[in-house]
């Protein structure tokens, strides 16, 4: 089963025929909001908007766990993310479409990033955090719409919600060695691999964030929504030519990640904790 988590700009999927809506409560608290299940392109996804419905979450106030908790309750084995995303390269430019393998972490703040401690010792691995076979076949998918993806690409997650100043941003670009940065994928992409579930996000550059020396280049939210409309029409051309095809395999650790993770022995587990377990390691 594959699920859509839809970011600024993004809370329902046109052409989806909506066939139920989830009110799911977790351990976690709430997700962002209900979800979506419909048909598209003649196959069955779900739909969560990451910012909740009306967009009234910001970065720091979303509930990851519970987003990807209720997922996986749902049968979910793969996730596409669509997020906008500020250039922190020439060659990415405004309305450009990436798709990111790696992340740096640079939340400061607290975020709730793992669905383990409490009674249950874990250490998942994220050398290579997201899915390769899913980042190829959405690769693919762009290609035969003629849409270029920039591949193999760093996303930094800060904290926000203000925009970066001109020090960050060039310090992420230059010593961290980053292509993109963005407020939400961290914790999201290193829960939905605890969860077991493969997991890309098609990145929409909407601007070079504020490590050009020209002052108008700087990121504004008043220049994301004015350039964004387009890419987003981009990027669901290929999030409609990947449905079309034939779902991604991934034949990689993605969907096995607890196999040699966890620490604490199922029988020492609370009963609720073990419940947490179970849900997670199918």
């Amino acid at each position: 089963m594959l699920a859509i988590i839809g970011g600024t700009g993004i809370y329902s999927i046109d052409g989806l025929t909506i066939t139920e809506t989830h009110q799911i409560n977790t351990p976690f608290g709430s997700p962002s909001a209900d979800i979506i299940r419909g048909h598209y392109q003649q196959q069955e996804i779900l739909f969560l908007a990451r910012h909740g419905e009306h967009h009234s979450l910001l970065p720091h106030e979303v509930n990851y766990r519970a987003n990807i908790w209720a997922l996986k309750s749902l049968g979910v084995n793969q996730i596409i993310g669509l997020s906008a995303v500020g250039s922190l390269q020439q060659e990415i430019k405004p309305g450009d479409l990436a798709i990111a393998d790696q992340y740096f972490d640079f939340i400061k703040a607290h975020r709730e990033k793992t669905f383990f401690g409490q009674g249950i010792a874990a250490h998942v691995s994220t050398a290579q955090p997201t899915c390769q076979a899913l980042a190829d076949a959405i690769s693919d998918a762009a290609a035969t719409d003629n849409i270029n993806i920039h591949r193999h690409k760093t996303y930094a997650c800060v904290d926000g919600p203000r925009l970066g100043t001109k020090a960050e941003s060039l310090f992420l670009k230059s010593a961290a060695g980053c292509d993109l940065v963005g407020m939400t994928n961290v914790p999201e992409v290193f829960l939905a691999r605890e969860a077991q579930i493969c997991y890309c996000t098609i990145a929409i550059a909407t601007d070079y964030d504020c490590w050009q020396d020209d002052p108008a280049q700087n990121v504004s939210v008043e220049q994301v929504i004015s350039r964004y409309g387009d890419s987003l029409n981009q990027a669901k051309k290929v999030l409609a030519a990947y449905l079309k095809g034939t779902p991604a395999q991934c034949n990689s650790q993605c969907n096995h990640a607890l196999q040699s993770a966890v620490l604490t022995p199922v029988n020492a587990m609370s009963e609720q904790n073990k419940a947490l377990f179970e849900l997670l390691s199918r």
